[in-house]
């Protein structure tokens, strides 16, 4: 409880930049992982990217996926996917047949195609929910989807290099990066299916993990210019981490908590899957989004800056010292006080005067 209290009122004095050496290796061996992953294990996407016939029906007689397909293999389409699923927790609700193939450019066959599933599972087609989506859909979803992140990400660029400077804005790109391998990999290793709502969702996580960055950046900033003079970079960024550390973890929490509430109401109790896929995307993005905030972002910028030749002066004159000094929050509430309040001989420039 004591550690507790004290990262509540920011009175830690971790050294993230020190541990960082072994956690930007954990992070690139992560997006090296993922980025194979995709590789080896492609995206498991959609009808609305790859186009194609996707009928939903619930499952009346029981059949299982081998009858099934068997019954399609007599309209050619015995390779089509079929999946049985019982949405949410209802007992007495059928289970529901859910199959996908090509796209079918013949209405008569794909009228046939619904005919034969409708008859496998003991019903009519007018229970079944079918939805067909050309192969060139699929094109323009993609490509809308690379147009926003890209337009995303230039304005990220533009906005921090001019709110802060461009080496901040390259860390919160490359923590951005990060987020977006990790998030894309566990898709692609776990088989989730990419839909639209996953890509909102991913842009949706991009912010938040943006806005983590910008925060620590911002405590960066205020704590660089109150102790330039006094202490290394490495310094700052560390006593701005832990000013900022419990405002981060707060964050994460009140976000992941509905958001993991999301999560469990569409998978288990009403079984809306584009509800799942929104939220599982979003859990996901949020947990790497904060890690990366901590532990990518900060730590990469204190590195990066600490080869500017002005901070290896305020290195080499700490190390000459004795070592690099340990800011905590209550050196720097002082250093404002100072620098906000006069010195007495300012204000009394007379009695200055007479002491000499």
């Amino acid at each position: 409880m004591n550690v507790l209290r004290r990262v509540y009122r920011g009175e830690t004095h971790f050294d993230f930049v020190a541990i960082s050496k072994t956690s930007l290796k954990v992070s690139l061996g992560l997006v090296v992982a993922a980025v194979l992953i995709v590789i080896v294990r492609p995206f498991n996407l959609s009808i609305d990217f790859t186009g194609g016939v996707i009928v939903t029906i619930p499952n009346v007689s029981g059949a299982t996926v081998e009858e099934i397909r068997n019954d399609l293999r007599v309209v050619g389409q015995g390779d089509a996917r079929v999946q049985i699923s019982r949405d949410g927790l209802d007992a007495e609700r059928l289970p529901t047949v859910t199959v996908q193939t090509d796209v079918i450019e013949d209405p008569d066959a794909q009228d046939e195609f619904l005919t034969v599933i409708a008859t496998s599972v003991g019903t009519t087609a007018n229970d079944a929910n079918i939805s067909a989506v050309g192969p060139t859909f699929g094109q323009e979803v993609t490509r809308h989807a690379v147009q926003a992140l890209v337009v995303f990400l230039l304005a990220v660029t533009l906005f921090i290099t001019w709110r802060y400077e461009w080496k901040m804005a390259m860390a919160a790109l490359t923590a951005l990066f990060h987020d977006l391998v990790i998030t894309a990999g566990l898709y692609a290793l776990v088989g989730f299916v990419v839909t639209p709502a996953t890509i909102i969702a991913v842009l949706t996580i991009l912010g938040y993990s943006l806005y983590d960055t910008v925060v620590v950046f911002e405590k960066v900033n205020e704590n660089e210019n109150e102790l330039h003079a006094k202490t290394t970079f490495t310094a700052i960024v560390n006593v701005s981490m832990n000013q900022v550390l419990m405002r981060s973890i707060n964050t994460s929490l009140t976000s992941l908590l509905p958001v993991g509430s999301l999560l469990l109401v569409g998978t288990l109790a009403i079984g809306a899957e584009t509800l799942k896929e929104f939220a599982l995307a979003l859990f996901i993005g949020i947990a790497v989004g904060t890690y990366s905030s901590i532990f990518v972002a900060a730590p990469l910028l204190a590195r990066w800056k600490e080869n500017e030749p002005e901070w290896e002066r305020q290195r080499r004159k700490a190390q000459r010292g004795g070592g690099e000094t340990v800011v905590t929050q209550s050196d720097v509430a002082e250093t404002a006080l100072t620098a906000d309040v006069p010195s007495t001989a300012a204000r009394h420039p007379k009695q200055r005067r007479k002491r000499r």
